[in-house]
């Protein structure tokens, strides 16, 4: 199932659309067709690299983050992975802007807002990298000085799906007398994210993380005419989000 994701990932980039449509202008012989590709190259580069429509699409999917005070108080705080790399250079964990996720939580337990921290996944690589992410931060939280008996661990997981059919297997096997879970996870993963471990019977409270966009709209000039390439490399985040939703709700 893995594989197949990263199959799908490939023909829903626009990365990928553009490539395509490179090739067939420069091979094509009927000169309509590589007229066309030329004109859809142009307006995929455009369209996908501008930052303005990106943030206007992102506002209308992103679950909004609340603030802190918001929270009432759960036994639980669950929070997915796919926060970090490891290098194996460095024989260390490295950070990704997800890792926003794992920061949050540490400030919630820290705050007494939710009791233990479960960290959620294995590692989402078709090919093993070294990254055993609820393990490894499990240990470097400890390390911390966060008590082992307050952080609980899901260490076989690779996707959502399995983040939401995993873990609640796990709470309610070994951890029944739990009955509140905050979802803790990134504002543009959490729609999906909620729906999966709501089908397996796990009612959460979500709280959002590295959220791009917020309520309030500000905008600077170069969001508006300036190509980005960080923005063409969101737009494979949001698409696979909503892919991935609506694959799901069909599916499940």
């Amino acid at each position: 199932m893995l594989i197949v994701s990263k199959i799908i990932y490939f023909f829903i980039t626009p990365l990928s659309w553009l490539i395509i449509a490179l090739i067939v202008s420069f091979v094509a012989r009927n000169k309509k067709i590589k007229r066309n590709a030329k004109l859809l190259s142009l307006i995929i580069a455009i369209f996908f690299s501008n930052t303005f429509i990106y943030k206007e699409s992102l506002r209308m999917w992103e679950f909004n983050a609340v603030k802190k005070t918001e929270i009432k108080h759960h036994d639980v705080g669950l929070v997915l992975g796919g926060m970090f790399e490891y290098d194996n250079d460095a024989d260390r964990l490295s950070i990704r802007r997800g890792g926003d996720r794992i920061w949050q939580a540490i400030d919630l337990y820290k705050s007494k807002k939710i009791d233990k921290i479960c960290i959620i996944g294995k590692h989402g690589d078709v090919i093993d990298k070294g990254l055993k992410e609820a393990i490894q931060l499990k240990e470097l939280l400890v390390s911390w000085g966060i008590p082992k008996i307050d952080i609980i661990v899901e260490t076989e997981s690779r996707n959502t799906n399995e983040n939401a059919k995993f873990t609640a297997e796990l709470m309610q096997q070994s951890y029944p007398h739990f009955d509140s879970f905050l979802l803790i996870t990134s504002a543009r993963h959490m729609k999906r994210a909620k729906a999966s471990f709501e089908n397996y019977n796990l009612e959460v409270t979500p709280f959002s993380t590295d959220q791009y966009v917020g309520k309030e709209r500000f905008y600077t000039w170069d969001e508006f005419i300036i190509p980005s390439v960080d923005t063409f490399q969101g737009w494979f985040g949001l698409i696979k989000e909503v892919v991935g939703y609506v694959g799901y709700m069909v599916v499940y």
